[in-house]
């Protein structure tokens, strides 16, 4: 990606100036076109910003995703050994309910806090909004 703001000439100016006597018109189109051209840098470094984020969540996600897949197994085997120990101090049902009220309790924690992670994902593209201030400020001191 280029960086206009850095450019320089023989004589300071960011730009060249190709012919002295340019009408407005080419000014106004040469004007147009490199805002262009910075939009377009824009949207470029932003997508480029969240496909990171994206892939980086994508891969975490699997991650997750088996590491649940065996909790879950080691889960279920590790709570029926557990009913069934306690099913020799007491009622089968009772040792199977004591149980089931355990997980849906584990269950509501872990629910909770997920939730509260999701809600304080930020998904802002710093890294754009940063280049973007940078952009408003160097057009301030051009135009001063």
């Amino acid at each position: 990606m280029r960086d206009m703001r850095d450019s320089s000439t023989r004589n300071g100016e960011p730009y060249p100036i190709k012919e002295p006597d340019q009408s407005l018109g080419d000014l106004t189109g040469r004007l147009t076109a490199e805002l262009g051209a910075l939009f377009n840098d824009h949207l470029q470094l932003a997508r480029l910003d969240i496909t990171h984020d994206l892939k980086k969540a994508g891969k975490t996600a699997g991650l997750m995703g088996g590491a649940a897949a065996a909790g879950w197994i080691a889960a279920l085997v590790l709570s029926l050994a557990l009913a069934w120990g306690l099913a020799e101090l007491m009622e089968t049902w009772i040792a199977f309910l004591i149980v089931g009220v355990a997980w849906a309790i584990a269950a509501a924690v872990m629910g909770m806090a997920g939730r509260r992670n999701v809600e304080e994902t930020d998904w802002t593209p710093e890294q754009t909004i940063h280049e973007i201030e940078r952009d408003k400020q160097w057009m301030r001191e051009q135009r001063n």
